[in-house]
């Protein structure tokens, strides 16, 4: 079976038995965290002072750590630096046979998943016990966790309950979630008592004071860390923070990124060995005649952080606080859960760079492109890490590491930078524009050949292609010849001049969106120029092309730069070029390059909010009359925070406005084509299509090349593009 069915199996698996608890899951959470967040005011405050402080720990790890030793040495507690699992695992081990201990309490961490230390320990003779609900519940089940924060998130009430009654001995079966509560509570609070051991993980570690941070929403963790006369903490070396003076930011911000609570219901603070007497449940002797000391591990992990933090690209992926706002934020996240859209331990989008820094880019390539690089999961991590930029960096490293049987045949010939290795299916996509430029040049003999079933037959099969996604209907007549033909720009003296950005979709396939824009900024008094500039990088950036897209944004900086310096507007139709000047060039060009092209560019709507603003005559263009619409912004548009203009706008022109609250198409570029992914996208897609169910007599606008082709394979009547609904009559 080739990977892409597989993948496609297995995707298809998930979509009929985990699709419908994760995706009611993971859209609550996340609907609640915008909630949340719109009530906390000092939310980007927050998020900035979270990031340095990340930054600086990250930076100064060594010193946090022979600080955090001393600290918790001087308490009366034993620090252990483990260099990977398996060390980790036999130190703890050896607590355990020192304590002769038989029975082990956990609550909730997925430190202790990444080192499968409950395999470890059952292997070695001992019990072990998940005290954490969702924990509790996928020990039962024999399954590993669907999310960083809700480990079971993907089983129903339903299903637990089946799993609970076949799994013990009940007098009575359970159906409630309470009542499923109730059991696992009164069950696991026996284990508790009777445990020799108890384990905690840690949210944050306080090197000044040796203290341990454990954030939670249930009352397990503080019964797990002071119930036995034993407690050991495990935790990431990433976790460390100086002092208690820097943990606001994180309290403020963690349980509003998990679940949308403006705070969690327990925030325990532990100097351990606590002072508590240790706990003799024999005994009727009261507390304060209690003996015995207690002790303490704390239990600090490297496993491939420390190489992590040397990482220029992954050292971000250090300043994660397992919050799983980027999986509750993803569309494909949303419909699949961890259990496809994850590795070995982590989940989610962050999941790629924790798996590449500890298992490797092997790891990490099994799930990676289910990141489509929409950015929503930008703005809702709490701390700021880019996650795309992170998936496409291994993406890259991925590419790097393949080798081809057809190496030999493309090496050399084909129109990108990258070396052998990349598979045929990402280097034809990653030179889209190649192929745009071939199929415009052709047409439409090239549009009648490719819709062929043997051609379909033969691209599903070299290059995954799925045969049952229409394909883009390449234009003879270019954007850039249509504007040459009518003699440049229609208004020849004007204080503003822009370059109009034209993509190789605008230029090649929506070739009727160009021609608007180009008529809706002249009627507004703009002179437009079209030069001729190659693409923007978008696309091979998309496939983890990173070598191309640097290459490309150099190409594209030097031709527009003279623009620039001119004093030239740059307006871009098609969102996801405009997120590649504004956010990618800034890895990808010098500091200053980026700034200069990035303060001159504007997505098209936003340039003409703009206008109006100071004071061009809206009469110009279209007037709406009362026009009902439905309308999709795209995803990268959103997270620039554009998608307003566009609102702003057509309500001005008096268009009737309903806009969709998803949070992506599903299409995402190439990702809608791919033959293993199809599927997933088209499921993605009807939520997109059920949210605009009762508004089925409105017309359909999408402000993304992908938005308008998943619009058109959900609904039959046709879409658009919102600058051909105010562009002025043809000229």
């Amino acid at each position: 079976m080739s990977d892409a069915r597989r993948k496609a199996e297995h995707i298809r698996h998930l979509l009929e038995t985990e699709r419908d608890t994760i995706h009611e899951n993971t859209v609550h959470m996340n609907r609640e965290r915008y909630d949340a967040i719109e009530r906390f005011d000092s939310y980007e405050a927050a998020r900035t002072e979270a990031r340095a402080i990340k930054e600086d720990a990250i930076a100064n790890l060594p010193d946090l750590l022979d600080q955090v030793r001393e600290s918790v040495e001087a308490n009366g507690g034993t620090v252990y630096l483990a260099d990977d699992d398996e060390d980790a695992n036999r130190y703890i081990e050896s607590v355990m046979d020192e304590k002769d201990a038989e029975s082990l309490v956990k609550s909730k961490s997925m430190t202790t998943e990444e080192l499968e230390l409950n395999d470890h320990l059952e292997a070695a003779g001992f019990e072990v016990f998940e005290t954490d609900l969702g924990e509790f519940v996928i020990q039962v089940a024999g399954e590993a966790p669907s999310h960083l924060v809700g480990p079971s998130l993907h089983k129903s009430t339903a299903e637990i309950a089946e799993l609970f009654n076949g799994h013990f001995d009940l007098d009575e079966p359970l159906e409630t979630a309470e009542e499923l509560t109730n059991f696992a509570r009164d069950y696991l609070l026996d284990k508790i008592v009777e445990a020799d051991v108890g384990m905690t993980g840690a949210n944050f570690v306080l090197a000044e004071s040796g203290s341990i941070v454990i954030v939670t929403n249930e009352g397990n963790a503080r019964k797990c860390a002071v119930t036995p006369d034993t407690h050991v903490a495990v935790a990431g070396v990433e976790k460390l923070l100086p002092s208690v003076e820097q943990l606001t930011p994180f309290t403020e911000l963690i349980a509003r990124a998990a679940t949308g609570q403006d705070f969690p219901q327990y925030i325990s603070m532990f100097s351990p060995p606590v002072d508590s007497p240790a706990l003799n449940f024999d005994s009727d002797a009261p507390l304060s005649e209690a003996e015995g000391d207690r002790n303490f591990h704390l239990v600090l992990v490297d496993n491939g952080r420390l190489d992590m933090r040397e990482d220029d690209q992954l050292r971000e992926t250090l300043y994660c606080i397992r919050c799983g706002a980027c999986a509750n934020t993803c569309a494909n996240f949303q419909h699949v859960g961890g259990h496809a859209f994850g590795g070995e331990t982590y989940t989610g989008g962050i999941a790629t760079g924790w798996e590449a820094g500890i298992y490797g880019t092997e790891t990490a390539g099994e799930f990676n492109d289910l990141c489509t690089g929409c950015s929503r999961c930008v703005t809702a991590c709490p701390v700021k890490i880019d996650i795309p930029w992170i998936n496409t960096v291994v993406r890259d490293r991925v590419n790097r590491g393949e080798n081809t049987e057809l190496d030999w045949l493309v090496d050399g010939l084909t129109p990108d930078e990258e070396e052998g290795g990349i598979d045929l299916q990402k280097r034809f996509f990653g030179n889209f524009e190649t192929v745009a430029k071939l199929g415009s040049a052709t047409a439409p003999l090239s549009n009648w050949v490719a819709q062929a079933g043997p051609v379909r037959d033969l691209m599903e099969r070299t290059v995954g292609i799925d045969s049952r996604r229409d394909l883009p209907s390449f234009e003879r007549t270019t954007l850039r010849k249509w504007f040459d033909a009518r003699g440049g720009s229609a208004v020849a003296d004007a204080e503003r001049e822009a370059v109009l950005y034209a993509d190789p979709y605008t230029n090649y396939v929506q070739v009727e969106r160009g021609k608007a824009a180009v008529r809706t900024l002249e009627a507004l008094g703009v002179r437009v120029h079209i030069p001729d500039v190659t693409e923007s990088g978008r696309a091979p950036l998309s496939q983890g092309m990173i070598s191309t897209a640097d290459a490309r944004a150099s190409e594209v900086y030097g031709a527009l730069v003279e623009h620039v310096d001119a004093g030239r507007d740059v307006v871009v139709v098609e969102p996801s070029d405009l997120a590649m000047f504004r956010s990618e060039y800034e890895k990808l060009l010098p500091e200053r390059s980026h700034e200069r092209l990035s303060d001159a560019s504007y997505e098209v709507f936003e340039y003409v909010y703009g206008l109006l603003e100071n004071g061009a005559d809206p009469e110009a263009l279209a007037d709406g009359r009362g026009r009902e619409i439905a309308y999709h912004s795209h995803c990268q548009q959103r997270t620039l925070g554009l998608e307003a203009y566009t609102e702003a706008v057509l309500n001005d022109r008096n268009f009737d406005v309903v806009t969709s609250d998803a949070e992506c198409c599903g299409m995402a570029g190439s990702f809608g084509y791919k033959t293993e992914y199809y599927e997933l996208s088209m499921d993605v897609g009807a939520d997109l299509r059920d949210e605009f169910a009762g508004h089925h007599d409105r017309e359909k606008v999408a402000s993304g090349t992908s938005c308008l082709e998943q619009l058109d394979a959900v609904f039959d009547d046709g879409t658009r593009h919102p600058i051909e609904l105010i562009a002025p009559d043809r000229s």
